[in-house]
């Protein structure tokens, strides 16, 4: 079997991270690139007709049905392993999205990916391959070790495998050498048990992916309301007045909001989308389970206005929809609550002060934005009377992504939009389970509160010092200060920042460990012992000595609930990762008093325990097991605000710099429809209007011209870092798009190279692929 051909051009050193290329419809296509704008609908038959081709190519015509139906339901049903959107509330029976069948049939292949695989390829062959045709070759089947004689993967048994991460774990010098990294793919439970193996063995280096993505919503609503998470639920989406949407490309990224979008729209509701692109989503849909619009072709709106915002401006769009409604209320008392300002808010009047100060014209500079597009989204949100405000990655990976996040919070509290049905700030998580990873424990920065009810109840001695998050940890293992990674699940390597760099931290390692259930690129860019741990997916059956498992999810609105594989496992010999999770920490922690085979036999014994340390899981099993589960209490939601002033704070932070010079242009990540994380299902976007084709960069017309590009020619991309180094990707493809002056735009992770180490907010640590500093030029040869 030769390697399959890519058509990526190799990153700046040898070529041997971030082959992401795949082609149309398989590992290599001889179709030209093309992009035709795109004006249908979301969803509606383009998403069926898409699912059909899945389910057809995939051999899944038996199993994606069932799973089709068993996605998503309450009483026996799994968690949809893509994205976090809560589950429908009102009994819907087919509560799911085409991206979420596509990442369920991805993971029910019926390919394998075994020892005889390995011993066709060495590593330095796959290495060549494209990031699509490693996923492709199928699921895991049995653990594997790298052997250097043969620069291959070869066979170990579970227990040896064991015994070399106890081994290596416990000849560190001290267990802050150790990074246990987490993709946000894991349960509650085996979330509780990874981050109390790690405490137990005495480090709190626990980095996640929320440190890429949503490091800088938590931290901000920490800061102003006493809690990580939005506050409100799908309920409050249901009966809001006016929806603001900002830095969200809902279609692809939580394709079911469509849903709760067309049902605003039709109810009257105000819908404002807030990005530099257009995305499909911000148009308009059709719902493929309501069947009489899929049989009519009826679309129903999707926005009642949309904002075109500068990368990065978001803030002073904010801030200027807080100055005309402060300016309102001059004339119209009821412009602002005042009642709930001063009963339940602290430094209004200083948030009023640096409002009057800001001025229309530097907003306008700011945000991209005129006055009058300011004033219309203010407008929506002085007549609404239950406002609701959404965002996503568009304003967290940025420099000022924190005091972004906090100028939502601003804005809602100067009308009272908290603690009230249908208004609030609501984040919009992008993976399954990622926001119930940090409840259960995966915080580089645990609160003393629940280090002191660990050590209580599971009788460890926790460490106190807080410890690396992801872009410390990229870092510490060039630097040698961490020799063990263990990764549980995704594809670190192409998921982080400074791609190169993060492949040379690896390198470095004494171990690598990834718990997986496919190839993927992070498993060939290797410590100097490496390890291949297959693990159930979230589609199959978790069998233990007490009989059939059931793990918990926690969804972005804190809804958490049961979920069941229904599958038999790929493999006989897949273990589940809070089995392989208590494997390590049997042999890393031989003297461990905590009872590992215990829970694994039933995770209801894990349940019991979460609930006396962790705060709103009290009566857990009982209550998890509730039809559509339960709610995680919320305290802001009550109007009850755990900050240091007991009171919900308004932000006084000043407007970021202004845009940079003319010839640089900041240029965004993002995701691809036909994608999911780090996963490539094809070269196509099709709500871009993209088809083979990902090696590309978006701009905007008039930038093109004063650059001398034609439409479709070939561009060379230099970035420079903030510590003045240089990175470039040469021959992408410039394709002319509808986005401000000033902005671009590329896939990830082709373009994460771009994004040096030193490139992360200060704020939140956050890598800042969303706000990447470029010039473009006309490539040598055309």
């Amino acid at each position: 079997m030769t390697a399959p051909e890519t058509n990526q051009p190799p990153t700046p050193d040898d070529g041997t991270v971030g082959r992401t290329a795949t082609g149309g419809d398989g590992p290599a296509s001889d179709k030209p690139p093309a992009h035709r704008p795109y004006h249908h609908p979301t969803a509606g038959w383009g998403a069926a007709k898409s699912v059909s081709r899945v389910l057809i190519k995939e051999r899944a015509l038996l199993d994606g049905p069932r799973a089709i139906f068993k996605m998503n339901h309450e009483n026996g049903g799994f968690d949809c392993p893509g994205c976090a959107w809560p589950d429908d509330t009102k009994g819907l029976k087919l509560d799911i999205c085409e991206n979420g069948i596509k990442h369920v049939t991805w993971e029910m292949t019926g390919k394998r990916v075994g020892a005889a695989f390995f011993a066709q390829h060495t590593v330095s062959e796959l290495a060549q391959w494209s990031d699509f045709a490693l996923e492709d070759q199928g699921r895991l089947t049995e653990p594997m070790v790298y052997d250097a004689a043969s620069d291959a993967y070869v066979p170990i048994s579970w227990q040896d495998a064991f015994d070399l991460i106890g081994h290596e774990l416990r000849a560190l010098d001290s267990p802050d050498e150790a990074a246990f990294y987490t993709s946000g793919r894991l349960s509650n439970e085996a979330t509780f048990l990874y981050q109390l193996m790690a405490r137990e063995f005495g480090t709190n280096n626990l980095p996640d992916c929320s440190n890429m993505c949503h490091e800088a919503s938590g931290r901000a609503l920490q800061a102003a309301l006493g809690t990580g998470k939005g506050t409100a639920d799908l309920k409050d989406w249901e009966t809001a007045d006016a929806l603001f949407i900002m830095g969200v490309n809902a279609a692809s990224n939580a394709p079911r909001m469509l849903t709760a979008l067309a049902e605003a729209y039709r109810r009257g509701a105000q819908i404002v989308h807030v990005n530099p692109l257009v995305e499909a989503a911000a148009t308009s849909t059709i719902v493929p389970h309501e069947f009489t619009d899929m049989a009519l072709f009826k679309a129903t709106r999707t926005s009642t206005l949309n904002l075109q915002v500068r990368a990065g401006g978001d803030m002073a769009l904010l801030r200027g929809m807080a100055k005309a409604v402060l300016e309102e209320s001059r004339t119209d008392p009821k412009a602002l609550d005042k009642e709930f300002i001063e009963r339940y808010t602290q430094g209004f009047e200083e948030y009023r002060a640096l409002c009057e100060a800001t001025s229309w014209e530097e907003l306008e500079q700011q945000s991209g934005l005129s006055r009058a597009d300011i004033l219309k989204a203010a407008g929506v949100y002085s007549r609404s009377d239950r406002t609701l405000i959404s965002w996503c990655l568009g304003l967290t990976q940025h420099e000022h992504g924190v005091d972004t996040v906090r100028e939502i919070v601003n804005v809602l509290l100067l009308r009272g939009n908290l603690g009230r049905e249908g208004a609030g700030p609501s984040p919009v998580r992008g993976h399954s389970n990622v926001q119930g990873n940090r409840t259960c424990g995966i915080d580089h920065r645990p609160q003393e509160t629940f280090l002191d009810r660990l050590a209580e109840i599971c009788r460890i001695d926790p460490p106190r010092e807080h410890g690396m998050d992801t872009v410390a940890t990229i870092e510490a293992m060039n630097q040698g200060r961490v020799k063990v990674f263990v990764g549980m699940g995704g594809n670190f390597v192409l998921a982080a920042p400074d791609t190169e760099y993060t492949a040379q931290g690896l390198r470095r390692c004494a171990l690598t460990v990834h718990v997986s259930t496919k190839l993927n690129r992070s498993h060939l860019v290797h410590g100097q012992k490496a390890l291949i741990l297959p693990c159930l997916g979230r589609t199959e059956k978790d069998h233990q000595r007490r009989g059939l498992q059931s793990v918990s999810v926690e969804d972005s609105m804190s809804m958490v609930h049961l979920s069941v594989g229904m599958k038999k496992p790929a493999s006989p010999h897949l273990l589940s990762e809070p089995a392989i999770i208590a494997g390590m920490a049997r042999a890393a922690l031989p003297q461990s008093e905590t009872p590992w085979e215990s829970y694994i036999e039933d995770y209801d014994r894990v349940r019991d325990t979460m609930a006396q340390v962790l705060d709103g899981f009290e009566d857990f099993n009982r209550r998890v097991r509730l039809p559509l589960g339960f709610r995680i209490r919320q305290p802001a939601r009550e109007l009850v605000f755990l900050t240091p002033s007991g009171r919900a704070e308004f932000s006084a932070a000043p407007l970021p710099e202004a845009p940079p010079q003319d010839d640089v242009l900041i240029l965004q990540t993002m995701r691809s429809h036909d994608q999911w994380n780090t996963t490539i299902y094809s070269d196509n976007d099709r709500y871009r209007g993209i088809s083979n084709l990902r090696t590309l960069i978006l701009m905007n017309g008039d930038d093109m011209r004063a650059r001398s590009i034609a439409p479709d020619s070939l561009v060379d991309i230099t970035a420079t870092a903030r510590d003045g180094s240089r990175r470039h990707l040469e021959r992408y493809r410039a394709i002319a798009y509808d986005m401000p002056r000033g902005c671009a735009a590329g896939y990830m992770p082709e373009m994460n190279v771009l994004v040096a180490a030193a490139d992360y907010s200060r704020q939140s640590n956050q890598p800042l692929m969303k706000n990447i500093k470029v010039r473009v030029t006309p490539s040598p040869e055309q």
